[in-house]
């Protein structure tokens, strides 16, 4: 390390560290060369978005496995970096915490144990939309410190949309905040996201300090408090009012019939007690008896059993309905497609979603019943949703009904189902087709999380032993099962890990990490150390925003490490230096996957990711580049 001698800024200028060290780096050979070559075309698959990123990860590992096998980096005789070494990543400690929590957080989202906070948020929305905006953008910003961010962006979007459309305010206004402000949740702790865990881990593997859970939790807070209040203030209004891509963007009202059950709540009930029971919420536009036999919608007709009440709602609310009301959305005494109490329509594994009828779909200008839909492909039809004419024309039985292009089908069924009608291309499945959530397991599962965290927070086990043992729990008690939990997993997450990983240990291996570290002092000669951290924050910044995050980190962190060496200086601003600037994917729609989903809900441009994302991103780079100095007193 480097004596310090306190001149200026307290140390010697950095012309003379460089004149000094500079001979002391490791003159780059034929492999560190060869090494730096590939990151560089590394980065560039990265950005190519007709390219799989699990396949760009692939090509870079088996490049440098290969290459290391035919051309062995030897140091006196001896190898001192093989093959076998870029494999390690699969085993790392940080990318085993990040699967784990990956599966551990699927579990909250099957059981429905964050709909509570979804309902909150709601009914903030419906009395005082700005400060609800406020009161989301924080929740979601503190959800994101524990879980990963995007089942908060797809629990939060259709509550939102539905919300802002009747505060008539703008949804544009809305949805890119709220996605930013998971992104700034995510940097507080080390859990937050895959890329803090992978830049703590590495710390780790270079014998730097350990960080604990909430260890830069205070510059994340101060800084990202800053940015949160931009989201709030001035974000909607920098944000022009976007039409999103599908013209009927609020959750989609279905028309529907609740078939009445022999001791049901409706059997024997009044039409003005089954109103109150719901709360005055249902609306029962027709009541049919028989096949010719419609009720006068009077308020003391009595409902029997075998009655068909025609209603329109979202697809939660009748399923709410149906529960509340001892109806199915069925009918049971339909011969040609016979369902009953044996059928396992409220087992674990069963879905809801939705299917949209496109020009050239088996079903377009067909009914239900004319193409065998439910024998076909295994999936019962609850409800349908016309979104070019208007619902009360939805009339009939709905497997009789001729349906066209560009109507809505809800159907229900066995996740394998609804992903073989998915993967069979014939009907579009939208992807916010979701698990019918147990939540007689939401508490269990809300216990289980909160004892991850506390057990790592206090220090008492690491977080991936901490993680294992929470996602052991979720599986032994019913919270997650192995499908959900094998789905939760992100190839693309796992593959580039791997190889960002590999590529960092070749960067150090062949003293290539220490020859850019210097040459990038060298550049920043006469700057104190607060500026350099500052620009290769900067950088860092502007790399994540281009390629993955988590290629940026692993790319970095030996980098950023190696430059505090240089310096003399405690490498721990500069670790969190690239943390913090590698999380700082605001300003392209593809800096960071969650972008991406709002991008589509929202109707969003890229030139508005600029608008709000270049200025979010000097507040935050402005932020940490006054704050890491002054708490790492550097």
């Amino acid at each position: 390390m480097l004596s310090r001698q306190y001149l200026g800024y307290g140390y010697r200028s950095l012309a003379e560290l460089e004149r000094e060290h500079v001979l002391q780096a490791i003159t780059p050979d034929a492999h560190g060369l060869a090494v730096l070559l590939l990151t560089a075309v590394a980065l560039f698959l990265f950005t190519r978005d007709n390219i799989p990123l699990e396949s760009s990860s692939l090509a870079i590992l088996i490049t440098l496995v290969t290459g290391f096998t035919l051309f062995p980096y030897e140091k006196s005789g001896e190898v001192v970096l093989g093959p076998i070494d870029f494999f390690a990543g699969f085993g790392n400690e940080a990318l085993i915490a990040i699967c784990a929590l990956m599966m551990v957080g699927k579990a909250l989202e099957t059981t429905g144990a964050l709909q509570p906070l979804a309902n909150v948020v709601s009914r903030a929305w419906s009395s005082r939309p700005v400060l609800a905006l406020l009161t989301t953008l924080v929740a979601g910003a503190i959800l994101s410190a524990f879980m990963n961010n995007t089942p908060i962006v797809v629990l939060l979007m259709p509550i939102l949309v539905a919300a802002s459309l009747r505060a008539k305010f703008p949804v544009s206004g809305v949805m890119l905040p709220m996605g930013l402000a998971t992104i700034i949740g995510g940097m507080s702790t080390t859990i937050g996201t895959s890329t803090n865990l992978l830049v703590v881990g590495i710390a780790h593997d270079m014998n730097q300090h350990d960080f604990s859970l909430f260890e830069f939790v205070l510059p994340a807070a101060i800084v990202g408090g800053a940015g949160l209040l931009f989201l709030w203030l001035a974000a909607p209004r920098l944000l022009p009012d976007r039409t999103p891509p599908m013209a009927d963007t609020s959750p989609r009202i279905f028309s529907a019939q609740l078939h009445v059950k022999e001791g049901g709540f409706a059997d024997g009930k009044t039409l003005t007690e089954v109103l109150a029971k719901a709360e005055g919420n249902l609306r029962i536009d027709k009541i049919q008896r028989t096949e010719t036999l419609f009720l006068a919608k009077l308020p003391s007709v009595v409902i029997q059993p075998g009655d068909r009440l025609f209603v329109k709602d979202s697809p939660e609310n009748l399923k709410h309905y149906e529960q509340l009301l001892g109806a199915t959305l069925f009918n049971v005494a339909d011969n040609e497609h016979p369902i009953d109490e044996e059928t396992p329509l409220k087992a674990e594994g069963q879905h809801l979603a939705e299917v949209v009828i496109t020009r050239g779909s088996p079903l377009h200008l067909r009914s239900l019943a004319a193409a065998r839909f439910s024998s076909s492909y295994g999936l019962l039809p609850l409800a349908l949703h016309r979104a070019r004419a208007p619902s009360s024309q939805v009339t009939g039985d709905l497997n009789q009904i001729r349906l066209r292009a560009g109507d809505v089908l809800l159907v229900q069924g066995a996740s394998d189902a609804i992903a073989n009608l998915k993967e069979n291309g014939a009907m579009l499945v939208l992807d916010g087709a979701m698990t019918l959530p147990q939540t007689h397991h939401a508490k269990r599962a809300l216990f289980i999380m909160g004892s991850v965290v506390l057990l790592a927070a206090l220090g008492i086990m690491p977080i991936s032993v901490s993680a294992m043992l929470g996602l052991g729990l979720m599986i032994a008690t019913g919270c997650l099962g192995w499908r959900d939990a094998a789905g939760a997993l992100s190839i693309p997450v796992v593959m580039i890990i791997v190889a960002a990983l590999a590529l960092g240990k070749a960067l150090m291996g062949t003293g290539m990490a220490d020859y850019l570290a210097v040459s990038f002092v060298g550049v920043a000669a006469g700057l104190p150390p607060p500026l350099i951290l500052s620009a290769f924050m900067l950088l860092m910044t502007i790399m994540t925003n281009i390629v993955s995050n988590n290629a940026a980190a692993a790319i970095g962190t030996p980098i950023a490490i190696s430059i505090a060496a240089q310096l003399g200086v405690s490498a721990e601003p500069f670790i969190l230096a690239v943390l913090f600037g590698a999380n700082m994917s605001f300003a392209t729609p593809y800096g960071y996957q969650t972008n991406l989903l709002v991008m589509s809900a929202g109707g969003y441009k890229f030139s508005d990711f600029l608008r709000v994302g270049i200025p979010l991103t000097i507040i935050m780079w402005v932020g940490f580049s006054l704050v890491l100095p002054m708490l790492y007193q550097l």
